[in-house]
């Protein structure tokens, strides 16, 4: 027998069983059911204060829709069992087993088509409000981990090559600032997808007596939408989340090739915790960093979803087609994966070991100073190409040598230059090489302690 249809009264024939199949979107917009009947219920009380309900009827409506709630995280299954096509569909006809045909007065005024877009604009705020506390707790766990090694000294990198010694809570920091931009983007997602387009219908407004502004608040909107046409074309607030969320990931995938190379034997600057490790079927020895490397490989399925609803609306004619029922699979896969990630980095960065003494031999070794040199020089008059320039020589020395900077003997120095006096040593020590970026932003230890009591801050504000 074939199913009941929302729009079937201008057909004279069944729908193909292929395309009715192709067409569905049940399988994965019952993901929207909580935001449908919440959408739901609103819009029966805005219809009894525009007097196409009465009292007694909105009330009826509102415990069958209560009821299908009920029914459906009772049994999550039988949404799909039900054979309809869509959500909305699904509770219409769900409703109807409660309301009888109140379930078809409810559809008064109101479109799919400004119901998805409630639906998904309600939907997506209360995941992206849940992805904010998550961020909240990373940029805390940053802040702890920061914290908890505040002298710790690593060698910065530029090109993956030794460059110049950082406090390790100073690069903690940088992902940090990395993290709390991504988190400003996301409180500007939420703030643009803060908007109600029901009550748009289907593209050219509502006949009946709707107070839009109302419903909005009804639903936690901060207003309703201006243009009923923009309201049901508009998907630009999955665009903003997708965004965000490719940024996020690019963040958390480098935070995650980071600790994947200072995890590995060859740099041993951290121990990533069993709990978070897997190990070999085949070679018993091996201890490896997946959590880190999943979120890594999962950053690419995020742009992926991006670029293609990018892709999908590029060259759509206004209003709604179709093809807006591609908004929605990829943009659930990338709010769990983003969710799934946040709290995987954070559980990694809560349970990994520091090893500062590998760290610290580290940035001693490989003429991190240099500058230092350099500057050295350029404090006794010498120009600063002239001083890097003359540096670079005794560096070279200094390798043939076998030896750091700081072990070379002052008569090598001198060779090179008799601006070089006897305290050269003592102003290439690697304390003091961190302590004199001291500038707001540098990685001086004072410096460092002020910029993570003003991180705590910027986190809680």
């Amino acid at each position: 027998m074939a199913r009941k249809k929302l729009w079937g009264g201008r057909f004279s024939s069944d729908e193909d069983p292929l395309f009715a199949q192709f067409n569905d979107s049940l399988p994965f917009d019952r993901e929207l059911l909580e935001a449908d009947i919440e959408g739901s219920l609103a819009y029966a009380r805005a219809l009894e204060r525009a007097g196409i309900f009465s009292p007694a009827e909105r009330a009826r409506v509102e415990k069958g829709l209560r009821a299908v709630w009920k029914e459906a995280v009772r049994d999550p299954e039988a949404v799909l069992r039900s054979g309809a096509e869509d959500v909305h569909s699904y509770v219409e006809q769900a409703l109807h087993a409660h309301a009888g045909t109140l379930a078809l007065k409810l559809h008064t005024g109101r479109s799919r088509n400004d119901q998805v877009a409630t639906d998904l604009r309600l939907h997506l705020k209360r995941k992206e409000t849940g992805i904010a506390r998550e961020l909240d707790r990373l940029l805390e766990t940053v802040a702890d981990l920061a914290e908890r090694h505040p002298d710790v000294v690593i060698p910065g990198y530029t090109h993956l090559q030794r460059a110049q010694p950082v406090l390790f809570a100073h690069y903690l920091l940088a992902y940090g600032e990395m993290f709390l931009r991504d988190r400003d983007r996301l409180r500007e997602a939420l703030r643009r997808i803060d908007v109600s387009p029901l009550g748009s219908g289907a593209l050219s407004g509502t006949v009946y007596p709707v107070d839009r502004k109302a419903l909005a608040a009804d639903l936690g909107f901060a207003s309703a939408s201006h243009n009923s046409m923009d309201a049901v074309a508009d998907r630009d607030f999955v665009l903003d989340f997708l965004f965000f969320a490719s940024v996020l990931m690019v963040h958390l995938s480098r935070l995650a090739e980071d600790f994947i190379l200072y995890n590995s034997s060859e740099f041993a600057f951290v121990q990533m915790d069993d709990s978070v490790s897997s190990g070999s079927s085949l070679m018993p020895q091996k201890k490896n960093p997946d959590a880190l490397e999943l979120v890594r490989g999962k950053t690419g399925r995020v742009f992926g979803h991006l670029v293609g609803m990018l892709t999908v609306l590029k060259g759509l004619p206004m209003t709604y087609n179709k093809d807006l029922q591609e908004d929605k699979e990829g943009l659930f896969d990338a709010v769990r994966t983003v969710d799934a990630c946040i709290r995987m980095v954070r559980r990694v960065l809560e349970k990994v070991l520091i090893q500062p003494d590998r760290m610290r031999e580290a940035a001693v070794h490989g003429h991190l100073n240099a500058t230092e040199l350099a500057d050295y020089l350029v404090a006794r008059g010498l120009p600063f190409r002239e001083a890097h320039g003359l540096v670079g020589k005794i560096v070279m020395r200094a390798s043939e040598l076998g030896i750091p900077l700081e072990e070379l003997p002052l008569r090598e120095y001198q060779s090179f230059s008799p601006r070089f006096e006897a305290g050269v040593h003592a102003a290439l020590g690697l304390e003091r090489t961190v302590a004199r970026r001291k500038e707001p932003g540098g990685t001086a230890p004072a410096s460092v302690r002020k910029a993570l009591g003003a991180f705590r801050r910027r986190i809680r504000s």
